[in-house]
């Protein structure tokens, strides 16, 4: 379909899944403009946002990722636009649904950074990241250790660590049909995957800060809660049906 109808695209096929680290490598590798847009399939680029956001960054030398306002379908914000790094106790609260609630103390809502309204936040959201190629020169492309989820997270990390701005701008926006890809309910491979990437980012980059009975508590939490996630994603998805 690609071929037949987008002749002028440079479509690069796979014979297998490589995720969303090693696909974008590729073709962020293939090509040699000064920005790379990285952008979910379910996610849908509105009119005058590409262009008000490359404006942006060329005003703005120091900001390497820029990410813009994302919605659902249905109209309402996806909080997962603008994101501080994640900690333990805000991971808890994200996870518990404690910091998604209104009035929901900082440190528990952390995660969602809620007092960011525009400009230098912690992380962007890898449905809609517009990055400049010569910032991925200097810090490198995707970690591919992550087939999937958290490979945006440490991006952003990694650029922050170098010194570079990561922005986010709420003036224009895209549509992020969240979970058009993974679909409603993870599966086993996209739930290992998912608690995988949460593992990988807490080893790689807070593990050699904290106390080695502190990191056990915290991969025996990330274990458990796999655990957890793979018995209840069944039955969920039954009882959705």
């Amino acid at each position: 379909m690609v071929r037949s109808k987008f002749p002028e695209i440079n479509l690069i096929p796979s014979t297998r899944n490589l995720g969303f680290s090693a696909a974008n490598n590729l073709a962020i590798r293939s090509g040699q403009a000064p920005y790379v847009l990285a952008l979910n399939p379910d996610t849908r680029l509105l009119p005058g946002t590409l262009d008000y956001l490359l404006e942006l960054m060329e005003s703005r030398p120091a900001v390497g990722i820029t990410g813009c306002r994302l919605e659902r379908e249905d109209g309402t914000f996806d909080h997962a636009a603008r994101r501080s790094f994640p900690t333990p106790l805000g991971a808890l609260g994200h996870f518990t649904g404690i910091g998604r609630r209104n009035g929901a103390r900082a440190r528990l809502s952390q995660y969602r950074a809620p007092l960011v309204k525009r400009g230098p936040v912690d992380a962007v959201n890898g449905a809609f990241m517009l990055v400049r190629r010569k910032a991925l020169e200097e810090v490198g492309l995707f970690d591919e250790g992550y087939w999937m989820y958290m490979e945006d997270l440490d991006l952003c990390y990694r650029f922050k660590q170098a010194g570079w701005t990561t922005w986010y701008e709420p003036d224009v926006m895209a549509v992020h049909s969240k979970g058009a890809s993974a679909g409603k309910f993870r599966n086993s491979r996209l739930n290992y995957a998912f608690h995988y990437g949460m593992l990988r980012f807490y080893k790689k980059h807070y593990a050699r800060t904290r106390s080695p009975i502190f990191n056990i508590v915290v991969y025996a939490g990330i274990g458990l809660k796999l655990v957890v996630s793979l018995i209840a994603s069944p039955i969920r998805r039954l009882v959705n049906t």
